[in-house]
């Protein structure tokens, strides 16, 4: 059966004071002895090691106070609770050992049953901190696994959502991922732009991932007549094919107020509204113009825009990569942000890959 008593090390220069600690703790205790610093931080850093420390103060060489901070400077020994035992008995001695991080301090000559005492409540308070400690990571891991599968789950349903606008216009393939990428690509990118730094950070730069495939949910409000139509859209079909921008906020507005608001849906909502806004105030739903125009819409447009006139739609063929470009960079100062669209342009190859690697 393995040995469950706990490690003790002892450290005193005084072959006395350990002969009277061995004598005292070799029954409850296994016993480990240092008779200076150096050696002492060698028995600390083994492969098993103790659970408590008895550290004498007054060492030729490494001294108690410097093994102790060294102790609670290394990984493996820092957490291990260290009792004094000095001749020192100034107040001063004993606040310089706690500001170290020793757990007690015990003057000697010693009181057998004191130090017993003390040991004993030293290791049952180190346990319990241990115990506690193992608690809170299990607890933690729990939590983190839970995020997961929280996460995960609204992964999958934003996912089952966007298809399910696509399947009504089933020619425009994998657009909700290539589009997903698009944004990712343009907003890290600007990142480090002076004018976008406030804004652009790692967290929105994630929700933007999270959200961009919610872009068009309110085409499901769209009857079939008009979304599949091949021909030019006029009149009040034009009309309520720009609704869809209005159908994708109010839905996702309908789901806050039932369900209560989050970053995500407050960003997917903003999205879905304002992505077909322009830069000069000719767009819609509200025709707002420059600034007015939240950030996540104009890196929407951009990356919307782009794989609409890459892809195959009912009412046109495709154009190539470089024509695309051309479009957008015509747009620059009309339909999108200038800084953006420079943006765009020098990320343009990376755009063609994205729409190569999701091709579909």
């Amino acid at each position: 059966m393995e040995n469950s008593k706990s490690k003790i090390l002892i450290v005193d220069d005084e072959c006395f004071y350990i002969d009277v600690l061995v004598n005292l703790l070799e029954d409850e205790y296994s016993i480990v002895v240092a008779k200076d610093g150096e050696q002492a931080l060698k028995r600390a850093q083994c492969s098993v090691p103790p659970d408590l420390i008895l550290l004498d103060v007054l060492m030729p060489g490494l001294d108690g106070y410097e093994v102790c901070s060294r102790l609670k400077q290394h990984p493996d020994t820092r957490d291990i609770p260290i009792i004094f035992l000095t001749i020192k008995s100034e107040v001063d001695d004993e606040i310089k050992g706690f500001e170290l991080g020793a757990s007690d301090y015990i003057v000697k000559p010693m009181s057998p049953p004191i130090v017993k005492a003390r040991i004993r409540t030293i290791l049952a308070l180190d346990q319990a901190r241990r115990a506690l400690k193992t608690q809170n990571r299990l607890l933690e891991q729990r939590v983190q696994e839970r995020t997961r599968e929280i996460q995960q789950t609204q992964d999958v349903a934003i996912y089952c959502l966007a298809s399910l606008a696509e399947t009504r216009d089933n020619e425009t393939g994998n657009h909700i991922r290539r589009t997903q990428h698009y944004i990712k690509l343009l907003a890290t990118y600007l990142q480090n732009h002076p004018r976008f730094r406030q804004q652009i950070d790692n967290e929105f730069i994630n929700l933007l991932f999270k959200s961009a495939p919610l872009h068009d949910i309110g085409k499901v409000g769209v009857p079939d007549r008009i979304l599949l139509n091949p021909g030019k859209l006029e009149g009040e079909d034009w009309e309520e094919m720009k609704r869809h921008a209005q159908y994708g906020r109010d839905a996702i507005l309908t789901a806050e107020k039932e369900l209560g608001s989050t970053s995500f849906l407050r960003l997917a909502r903003e999205i879905a509204y304002s992505h077909h806004e322009c830069w000069d105030g000719t767009g819609y739903p509200q025709g707002l113009r420059g600034d007015d125009i939240p950030l996540s819409g104009q890196l929407m447009a951009i990356a919307d825009i782009y794989d609409a006139l890459i892809s195959r739609r009912v009412y046109k063929e495709p154009i190539p990569h470089k024509e695309a470009v051309a479009i957008i960079s015509e747009g620059s100062g009309r339909q999108f942000d200038p800084e953006i669209a420079e943006a765009f342009i020098t990320l343009q190859d990376e755009f063609n890959h994205i729409a190569r690697q999701f091709e579909g």
